[in-house]
């Protein structure tokens, strides 16, 4: 019995099983079933014949000018850098230890294809974008996002363009968590904002190999009408704060008077203390003002006496 009859064999005894797809998997795994039947001695053969390919047009790999129907067909060696890494699957299956380089990695013609892959840290700026807040105002947003391909092999097999599906899934995750907060939330928590854009991420591309180290909100830009009533509120809450801060300072200023008076007139010698400041005060920086000081008690002899009032008479 063939593997593919064995497999659909195996499938329609498994159909109400939870499990199947898990099954179905590990069965894939063990008989490195690939969705077609290839023999071994024409994969030997294709392999032999590639090999002699390979030979013959080595001279001609050494040359890089070369049209375009030259370079399909020749031996290429690739150079990778140390922070790269080569996919290279033949017969549209991984070769003995998955990832290549660094170093010279060579690839033949026609039963291999490979792919190059940066394993530094990438930046990749989103574009700005024109979000409705919950509380429908409309602001423009700028990010970036740091991230890294950790499983070469992984992000060749789920994904076509690693670059392009983690900028449009940073997109997504942005507008999403704009679209969820009000104005006042988007100003003052960007850094949980960039948490969990990171979150929602992490959970989508851990699958492709690739890991989101950093996201950065680095703009939220207003509309201009909306700029001017903001600061006008922020001028008025000022004012008013001022004005506050004015008023207290007079009311202490005045409960500071109000005990400076009651001690001088408990405490007359304070009150001749204050008499003698106020005189030396007045003579600051003044060298042709006169001032003729005399005793406090000379003004009481000027002050109307209090007057007895009528007496009653009593016992009449």
């Amino acid at each position: 019995m063939s593997k593919r009859a064995e497999l659909v064999e195996y499938e329609d005894d498994h159909d109400d099983d939870k499990d199947d797809y898990e099954k179905r998997h590990d069965y894939e795994k063990r008989h490195d079933y690939d969705g077609g039947e290839r023999s071994p001695i024409i994969l030997s053969l294709i392999t032999s014949l590639a090999y002699v390919l390979a030979v013959v047009t080595a001279p001609f790999a050494m040359f890089k000018q070369c049209d375009k129907s030259c370079k399909k067909y020749r031996l290429k060696v690739l150079h990778c850098d140390p922070f790269e890494r080569a996919v290279v699957l033949r017969f549209g299956r991984k070769l003995p230890g998955d990832l290549k380089g660094p170093g010279r990695v060579t690839v033949f013609p026609w039963i291999d294809d490979y792919w190059v892959i940066d394993m530094r840290t990438v930046a990749v700026d989103v574009p700005p974008q024109a979000v409705l807040t919950k509380d429908s105002v409309t602001v423009a947003v700028e990010a970036v996002i740091f991230y890294k391909i950790l499983d070469p092999m992984s992000a060749i097999m789920h994904v076509e363009d690693p670059i392009k599906a983690t900028s449009l899934m940073a997109v997504t995750a942005l507008r999403n968590e704009i679209g969820n907060r009000e104005l006042a939330q988007v100003l003052s928590e960007r850094e949980k904002m960039m948490e969990s854009m990171k979150m929602i991420l992490d959970e989508v591309t851990n699958p492709w190999g690739i890991l989101v180290e950093r996201v950065d909100i680095k703009n939220v830009s207003l509309p201009p009408a909306l700029q001017k009533a903001m600061a006008a509120e922020a001028e008025a809450t000022r004012q008013t704060k001022a004005k506050i801060i004015a008023s207290e300072g007079e009311l202490s200023t005045a409960k500071a008077l109000i005990e400076a008076s009651q001690t001088m007139v408990d405490n007359p010698m304070a009150l001749q203390l204050r008499y003698l400041q106020s005189l030396n005060y007045i003579t600051t920086d003044k060298e042709s003002t006169l001032v003729f000081p005399f005793p406090m008690n000379f003004l009481e002899s000027f002050e109307p006496k209090p007057q007895a009032g009528p007496s009653t008479a009593t016992g009449q």
